[in-house]
């Protein structure tokens, strides 16, 4: 954010509905946030973009990255950028490392309607398996919160429900530009995911794919942050933003 507000931009981060002020306050209220899924929280953010006096440019990672798409299938964003994305209804595919990363909330069922919190070892093999142990560690000690696993069962199941809430508007070709990233070495979101994704939209409005080299998927977390963000913005500024 500050790295935007630099260049000129106005920027807002609001939180998933659930969600507390702080990382202590969101790991003591977990309850909260639990059992939130897709589309609730995309009308959440549908919300916050009616008060905006014009369409914003979003920018999410990971369930973040297929909200963005969402927003941007709706038509009420100006352009979007999807990093490293969840994906969306239609792509089947399901890289081992990516069912691996996830088992520790779909092996369970139960996990559904709950908040769940990664151990340290699951979090470092799903986001953190491209960095030193010890940033990763100073990342989950920093920033991890629980998260609903609801999203995750309904990406994951999304094939088998015609109504999928991860289902994105890809033929709506008055929509802004999109940018999807893939992180090579991304264990829970791998590239395929998102060029899968890429292959969904209609050709005649802008749509691109960017693999960064060497990236897992907490490339907006840790030392490399600023290679994203900067290719991100010069993306945004080539489409005229």
């Amino acid at each position: 954010m500050e790295f935007f507000n630099e260049k000129g931009y106005e920027t807002l981060n609001p939180a998933w509905p659930g969600d507390s002020e702080t990382v202590e306050s969101s790991r003591t209220n977990a309850g909260l946030i639990a059992n939130r899924g897709v589309v609730e929280i995309a009308d959440s953010y549908a919300k916050i973009i009616e008060t905006l006096p014009e369409p914003p440019i979003v920018i999410g990672h990971s369930f973040g990255g297929l909200i963005t798409q969402v927003l941007l299938g709706r038509g009420i964003a100006a352009a979007g950028v999807a990093i490293d994305p969840a994906p969306i209804k239609g792509v089947w595919q399901l890289p081992l490392s990516a069912l691996k990363a996830s088992l520790p909330v779909l092996g369970n069922p139960f996990n559904l309607k709950k908040a769940v919190s990664l151990t340290f070892n699951q979090f470092n093999y799903g986001f953190s398996n491209a960095i030193p142990e010890k940033e990763a560690k100073e990342i989950f000690d920093r920033w991890t919160i629980p998260a609903p696993g609801r999203p995750l069962f309904q990406a994951a199941f999304a094939t088998l429900n015609p109504n999928a809430e991860t289902k994105v508007n890809t033929a709506n070709t008055t929509r802004g530009p999109l940018l999807i990233t893939g992180g090579e070495n991304d264990h829970i979101a791998p590239p395929i995911l998102g060029k899968a994704s890429l292959k969904k939209y209609n050709s005649s409005v802008v749509t691109e794919f960017k693999l960064f080299e060497g990236r897992g998927h907490s490339l907006i977390l840790d030392h490399g942050w600023k290679e994203v963000a900067e290719y991100a913005m010069a993306w945004l500024q080539k489409q005229g933003f």
